[in-house]
Parts: C-alpha cells; sequence; structure tokens
C-alpha cells in the first residue's frame, strides 16, 4: 500500500481527494445543476473552489458522464463555443474565465441559455464560471436572462469551513498543525490559500509523508508566510512594481495605481468597486478618477504582464483578482517598503489637488488647455466645470473656498484681463491670498495686461500666456514647468517673471 504524501493531501492544483469542504453554496448549486435546460452561472472570488464544487456536484447526481470542459483563456475553446449553438444535444458543457470572452460571443451564449431554458432542454446544459458580477455582465448583455438561469455565488468562505479543511487535512495526513489558527486567519476565506500554506508548513517541518505515529508540525506561521512570499515575489513582484508605477511614473506623482493595490489588499473581498471605493477615499478620488475617466487604468490592466493578474469590468468600475495567491502576497508585504521599492517620494497628502485652477470665463480655452495639459502628465486639477455636479443646489462659496484657501498643494491663477473684474475670480482670490507669500500661487500673466505697481503677483516667479495665440501649445508648454515645480522635494524651481513669454 503506498504512503499518502503531504502534496496529495494539500492539494495546490486538480481537486481535492482528502480535504473537500462543502462550500456554503453547495446545495443551491446542485439544485441548479440538476433542473432540465436552466443555465448556470458560478461566480465568485479566484481560488474560491467555484470547478472544484461543480465538478463534485456533478459527480454526487451523477451527472458528470458526459461533460465538456471549455476555457475562454484557450483560442481552440472559443472557437468551439462560437459555434455550441448548431451543435445540436452537446450535453453539460463546463465555460471558464468566462468573463475574458468578447462581447460578440457573450451575446451567442446568452441567447443558447434563452433557449435552452424555454425548452427546460434536458440534452443540453451550460455552466458558466466567472469573477464577480459574471453574472451581471451577462444580464447586460441579455436583459431578459435574469429569470432564465440561476446565478449561485461564491462568497469568502467563513473561518469554520477553513478550519474545516486544515483538520480534515490534519486527520489525512496524520498530523497537528501549531500555526493553525493564523493559517485559519490569515487565508481570509480562500480555500486554495489554506491548502497552500498548510503545504508549507509541513515541507518545512520535514513531514513530506503520513508518519504512522502523529506527528506535530511546528513550523513557526512567519516562517511559512516568508517563505510562500519570497517565492510569490519571484512571480508577482515586476508586474506588480509595473501597476503600482503606472504608465506615467513619477516619483513626486500621487501614485493612483499604488492607491488602488492597496484598496485590494484591504478589501474583505477579491475585488473592489473603485466607485464606492473613490468614496470611502476622497483625497485619493481625484487622482484615480483621472487614471479611471482616461481609460488609463484599463489599458494598463489589458497589458500582457497585469492581464494574467487583474481584471478590470468598466461596467461598475470592478477590479478584481485573476490569481488568488495575488491577494496573499498584497496583504502580506510591507508596505512602506514597497512603496521605496516602487519609487514614490510621497503617497498620503493632505491636499485633494495638485493644482487649483483661478481664472475668468474669457480666458477659458488657455485654461480648458492647461488643465488636460497638467492631466496628462498624471496631476489633480481642480477646474469648475469638471466638478460642476458636485456643487449644484449647494452654497458654491462654501464648496469653492477651501478648494483655494487649502486644498490643493498650488494654486495656478491666470491673470486675464477680465481676472478681478469678475466676482468668482474676486472671490477664489480672497481665499488664496494668503497663500502668495508661502510661494503656493503660480500667477500665470497675459501678455494683453500691462504691470501693475500695486499688483502683488509681479514679483514672483510666473509665466506669460498670449491670448491671441493658439492656446494648446502654450499650455503644454506651461505644465511640463508647473509640472516640474509639483516634482521638487528639497529645493525650489525660481520661475523668471519672463520664462516661456
Amino acid at each position: 500500500m503506498s504512503v499518502l504524501r503531504v502534496e496529495e493531501v494539500f492539494k495546490t492544483s486538480g481537486i481535492p481527494t482528502h480535504t473537500f469542504v462543502r462550500p456554503a453554496s453547495f446545495p443551491r448549486l446542485k439544485v441548479a445543476l440538476r433542473t432540465p435546460g436552466r443555465g448556470v452561472i458560478v461566480e465568485g472570488p479566484s481560488g474560491i473552489g467555484k470547478s472544484t464544487a461543480i465538478d463534485k456536484a456533478l459527480k454526487e447526481l451523477e451527472l458528470d458522464s458526459d461533460v465538456t470542459r471549455l476555457s475562454a483563456r484557450e483560442p481552440t475553446d472559443v472557437e468551439y463555443l462560437e459555434v455550441l449553438p448548431d451543435l445540436g444535444n452537446f450535453g453539460t458543457v463546463i465555460v471558464d474565465d468566462f468573463h475574458r470572452l468578447e462581447e460578440s460571443v457573450k451575446a451567442r451564449i446568452a441567447d443558447l441559455l434563452k433557449v435552452t431554458a424555454d425548452a427546460e432542454d434536458a440534452k443540453r446544459k451550460l455552466v458558466i464560471i466567472g469573477i464577480n458580477d459574471a453574472g451581471k455582465s451577462l444580464i447586460d448583455t441579455s436583459p431578459d436572462l435574469t429569470n432564465r438561469l440561476e446565478v449561485v455565488r461564491f462568497e469568502v468562505e467563513a473561518p469554520q469551513k477553513i478550519q474545516e479543511l486544515v483538520e480534515t487535512g490534519e486527520r489525512a495526513l496524520n498530523v497537528t498543525i501549531a500555526a493553525k489558527p493564523l493559517i485559519v486567519e490569515k487565508s481570509r476565506g480562500s480555500f486554495y490559500i489554506a491548502q497552500l500554506l498548510c503545504m508549507n508548513a509541513c515541507i518545512q517541518a520535514d513531514v513530506l509523508d503520513r508518519p504512522e505515529e502523529t506527528a506535530e508540525v511546528a513550523t513557526p506561521y512567519a516562517a511559512v508566510q516568508r517563505q510562500v512570499l519570497e517565492r510569490q515575489k519571484d512571480r508577482f513582484g515586476d508586474a506588480v512594481r509595473s501597476f503600482a508605477r503606472g504608465t506615467k511614473f513619477r516619483p513626486s506623482g500621487r501614485a493612483p495605481y499604488l492607491h488602488i493595490l492597496k484598496w485590494l489588499a484591504e478589501s474583505d473581498s477579491w475585488s473592489i468597486s473603485l466607485e464606492d471605493e473613490m468614496r470611502r477615499h476622497p483625497n485619493e478620488k481625484a487622482s484615480v478618477f483621472l487614471v479611471l475617466d482616461r481609460g488609463y487604468l484599463a489599458n494598463l490592466v489589458n497589458s500582457p504582464d497585469v492581464s494574467r493578474l487583474l481584471h478590470f469590468n468598466p461596467h461598475g468600475s470592478i477590479l478584481s483578482v485573476e490569481d488568488p495567491m495575488l491577494t496573499f502576497y498584497l496583504r502580506s508585504i510591507s508596505w512602506p517598503d514597497f512603496v521605496r521599492e516602487v519609487g514614490f517620494a510621497k503617497v498620503d497628502y493632505e491636499e485633494t489637488y495638485d493644482i487649483a485652477l483661478s481664472f475668468a470665463g474669457e480666458d477659458r480655452a488657455y485654461a480648458d488647455a492647461l488643465r488636460d495639459a497638467l492631466q496628462d502628465l498624471g496631476h489633480t486639477v481642480f477646474y469648475d466645470m469638471a466638478e460642476q455636479h458636485r456643487f449644484l443646489g449647494e452654497d458654491v462659496e462654501t464648496f469653492l473656498g477651501p478648494v483655494y484657501e487649502s486644498g490643493s498643494r498650488y494654486v495656478v491663477a491666470i491673470l486675464g484681463e477680465m481676472y478681478g473684474r469678475k466676482r468668482w475670480t474676486l472671490f477664489e482670490a480672497s481665499q488664496y491670498k494668503d497663500r502668495i507669500s508661502q510661494g503656493h500661487v503660480i500667477p500665470v500673466w497675459s501678455t494683453k495686461v500691462p504691470p501693475e505697481p500695486f499688483d502683488a503677483t509681479r514679483g514672483l516667479g510666473g509665466l506669460n500666456f498670449d491670448p491671441g495665440a493658439a492656446p494648446l501649445p502654450q499650455a503644454i508648454a506651461h505644465a511640463e514647468v508647473i509640472s516640474k515645480k509639483l516634482g521638487l522635494v528639497d529645493e525650489e524651481l525660481d520661475l523668471p517673471a519672463s520664462a516661456l513669454e
């Protein structure tokens, strides 16, 4: 009789044999699978045990004899999916990584789900596996599917379920694991992570096979975590650092992508809604909204190195972890060390905005171009028209005052011919006037406005713009200079009054 090995008990690939624990959603899954023709969507975080539960349920129902498994990651499988509606009685088809299919393929699958459900077809069954909100994305494609399919959601499992898995493994391998309480806690509801941690604890204790006498696995949790992290750093390190730096890395930048990673690490789930997170983190809202709104985040997630780790669904702005170990990695690393390693000088700012623009409406063309140029360099900019929805029905002075008084690192005052003659420019100037002596106001003078002897800004370094010339080239050049000012940490940048005339 062969000796039971540790990797056969605490399995990190394939279907668990000795440590299978029924997830909370298992009974509902069985009912959904045995209902003729009804489509089934099984959604939830990666590594939660969706595929294993489906296989176990089909076996218990004795429906596992005519099953085809397909993956959206395999081009040949996708081709098979495209012709599936024409294949007649295809039995049970399980489609994994459904969220990665093109919208056109999803639409064909949606049509097929409707047909099989309406006919209660006992010879055709579609089971779809996806990460969080896979069901919602399919229903968005075809709203009339709502009552034609069953969505079974696999949430993060309760600690009791994780403990059951560990204790089942202990009995099978004839061991006691000293770090069990911390393994249960740090697995954060993931069967996969619990299996991996238990296996590494046993390996470090040199318990590779089932002993005849009960053996104590005394490996400290810290040692298990350290070893697992070292291995994961080789897998994730470069991709995670690349994501944290984003598409326009600047050491003095606001690090929106790094904050997004931190939100993922702090989440109880393995997916986050960026819209919800921005509401919870107002200081980072502007910088994260910028990369979201301009499509920078979507482009970054779609890059080859990052797409294997993360998935972004623009519907609801949901960012999900593809690989379960990435979540463990993000939750376990030292974030101060990681920030230094990535290269950011500072990531927590008291001010919501890098720049608050103050200008009269007559100079809006230049102000608009300057806003775009600064945002393209990765800066957060307060621009009245972009925030108009926030102060509808509110006291505008109460809203605007703090932005110019202290809510931005710098105020850029565009001093055109009508500046100071309009109500709101007078109000904004009254809010930032005390910041002029602190060096926190950058004047941009119109070439059509002659210097006045009592103008307090004329003693400052500033920029000039010509309202009669094309605004974009001037704005791009000015934004680069202002960006350098924002990037200074240990020294000041003196802008001569004649700069970039």
